[in-house]
């Protein structure tokens, strides 16, 4: 039994290693690259803390070397999803008692555990299975998945500190309840931090959690299984079960005991999902809680007072970081004519010193874009803009797939201010720019908020500060994360929460107290010590 109040320490963001030449951090990296390129692994379900093997399997590759597999993983059928479920609510009562200091003791371990021993295993698992460089690698599995882990901590106890005001003779408490049923966690192959964070900060509330990783981040977010497994998570509070979305999620979607979805991924699928949960309504035990977080067309808009020297590095880092492969990457440019020469200069320049390959090799910026699939779509929009007439690719447009899938970082300008790579998503190295004169500034701005169906993260750069104030009003809904004089990515935890509106999800705000209070369930209480011995009211004496 807790006796006592407890106190989680503020967090503060954890910082990447130099990995600098010689340093004992890229060393021990390289050592467990090594490790893991040499030792192929089979990795199963693991479904109320047992290994599962269904026998129907799937590879995981490395993208900027496809011919090398890292492991086969088993898939989840309709057995092992309907296991899964069960496992999940078997554990949920024991899991739901269990003291909230004493959960949030596993994930607060667990981050302990990556900055310490696992911190080589997660990044060499990302950077192979996901082909990140080694600063995003460890800036995401290491750095942000220690920060989801212990800042979550720290707003579920700020949570649970608010408690309303108590009168003579009546005591009120708010108890915060993990939600009736189970949690299914849905999370996308881009940031193995997200694969740790949605069935984690629904299980730190105090929920059992189904869990579907991506495919093509099977083998990152495994290892995050292994660590929660071994930072003390009991058996069925999460289960780990890859597989088809057409076989996992409509099983899981039409039990009845399915309390919410945790998502991050593409808009077409979030959409699918609500539609399933909305055609099963009546079915539910109650109305499932629905938190995703999906697409985006992200845009830089430049006044033309910006910064050329700090305009153009933000360009490039927030277009090419990760070949693009964040849902908050650069995607859409609106540059005034009159820096466009300067700016144009500068950017061409600086994308031919950017080097593209193996991510093993340090040096390299960018890595290989995720599968086949991602390079097939994305080479298909470079094509597309080559052959228009209203556009032009002024840098990269290369692509190559013969050892890994690589393309190279592409810069598209268009006069049509609606050409297609101005208004779809496409995930990838590509940035398109749209010139617009000067004294138009009005009209492009009405362009900038209207073009795009998406509303995730945005950012404007600007000297003159009327201008900022004019351009933050005129975007106030285009993006739910905006930057000033800054790039578009690379948001923390617990400073810049995360998420966008319109068809960029619910903006639920990941790493921060908003995402966590989802997953839980208040109930008021409250307790008379001086009850009432009469119904009737004095003033009933008199008609």
């Amino acid at each position: 039994m807790s006796n006592g109040v407890y106190r989680i320490m503020k967090p503060c963001n954890e910082a990447v290693p130099g990995y600098l030449p010689g340093s004992d951090e890229k060393r021990g990296l390289k050592v467990r690259l090594a490790e893991l390129k040499q030792s192929p692994m089979e990795i199963p379900l693991i479904i109320g803390g047992k290994e599962v093997r269904s026998g129907k399997t799937g590879k995981c590759i490395i993208p900027h070397n496809h011919a090398h597999v890292l492991a086969t993983y088993h898939m989840a059928g309709e057995a092992e999803t309907r296991m899964a479920v069960q496992a999940a609510l078997d554990a949920g009562k024991a899991w739901a008692e269990t003291p909230w200091d004493h959960r949030l003791a596993v994930f607060l371990r667990a981050a302990e555990m990556i900055r310490g021993p696992w911190r080589h295993t997660l990044n060499a698992a990302t950077m192979l299975g996901q082909s990140k460089t080694v600063y995003e690698a460890d800036a995401d599995a290491a750095c942000e998945l220690m920060d989801f882990f212990r800042y979550n901590s720290y707003f579920f106890r700020q949570i649970i500190e608010e408690q309303p005001e108590c009168l003579q003779g009546i005591l009120n408490r708010m108890e915060y309840r993990p939600l009736e049923g189970f949690v299914f966690a849905v999370t996308p192959f881009n940031f193995t931090a997200i694969g740790g964070n949605l069935p984690g900060t629904p299980a730190m509330a105090g929920n059992t959690v189904v869990w579907k990783p991506a495919s093509t981040a099977v083998y990152s977010n495994y290892h995050v299984m292994k660590l929660l497994q071994a930072a003390g998570l009991p058996d069925g509070v999460i289960n780990f079960i890859p597989g088809p979305g057409s076989a996992v999620g409509p099983l899981v979607m039409s039990h009845s005991m399915l309390a919410g979805i945790h998502f991050t991924g593409s808009t077409a699928v979030f959409q699918g999902m609500w539609r399933t949960v909305a055609q099963n309504l009546a079915h539910y035990n109650g109305y499932p809680r629905i938190v995703g977080e999906t697409g985006g067309k992200n845009f830089v808009f430049a006044h033309p007072s910006a910064d050329i020297e700090t305009l153009v590095p933000a360009l490039i880092g927030g277009a090419f970081s990760y070949q693009g492969q964040k849902c908050s990457a650069t995607s859409r440019v609106y540059i005034p004519k009159s820096i466009w020469p300067a700016v144009k200069t500068r950017l061409t320049a600086g994308i031919d010193g950017i080097k593209t390959g193996d991510v093993e090799d340090f040096t390299h910026y960018m890595g290989a874009v995720i599968d086949r699939n991602a390079f097939d779509n994305i080479s298909g929009y470079i094509r597309f803009a080559r052959e228009a007439d209203d556009a032009e690719i002024i840098a990269g447009g290369e692509c190559d797939d013969s050892i890994g899938f690589f393309i190279t970082p592409t810069v598209i300008v268009t006069t049509d201010p609606k050409f297609k790579t101005m208004q779809e998503e496409i995930f990838g190295p590509v940035m398109t720019v749209f010139v617009y004169p000067d004294d138009d500034i009005e009209k492009a701005l009405t362009l900038c908020a209207t073009t795009s169906k998406y509303a995730l993260t945005g950012a404007l750069f600007a000297r003159d500060r009327a201008a900022v104030v004019e351009m933050e009003r005129r975007l106030c809904y285009s993006a739910g994360n905006l930057y000033i004089n800054d790039k578009t990515t690379g948001a923390f935890v617990g400073l810049q929460p995360f998420g966008g509106a319109r068809a960029s999800g619910t903006n639920d705000k990941a790493g921060s107290r908003h995402n966590v209070m989802r997953w839980l369930s208040p109930r008021t209480i409250k307790e008379n010590f001086s009850p009432a011995t009469d119904y009737r009211y004095g003033l009933m004496q008199e008609s």
